[in-house]
């Protein structure tokens, strides 16, 4: 599975960004995503979020949760 492309955090300054609940509870170990217009997802750090942000076509981020939740990435 591989991902479409990294996008500039600039880039996304009006998209709106949703933590992970599995993410960890002191906040350090944070990811967001958003749903984008194109039917993209992107997923970055919230401990950066002017870094890099990485877009995952609509299959490959179905590929992707499917494989975390079957523990298969080790």
């Amino acid at each position: 599975m591989a991902t479409n492309r990294i996008r500039a955090a600039s880039h996304l300054a009006a998209t709106q960004w949703v933590k992970s609940t599995y993410s960890g509870g002191q906040g350090l170990e944070c990811v967001e995503t958003a749903k984008l217009p194109d039917r993209e997802t992107a997923v970055r750090d919230s401990k950066r979020p002017d870094g890099p942000v990485l877009g995952f076509s609509q299959g490959a981020w179905g590929d992707f949760v499917a494989a975390l939740r079957a523990d298969e990435l080790g």
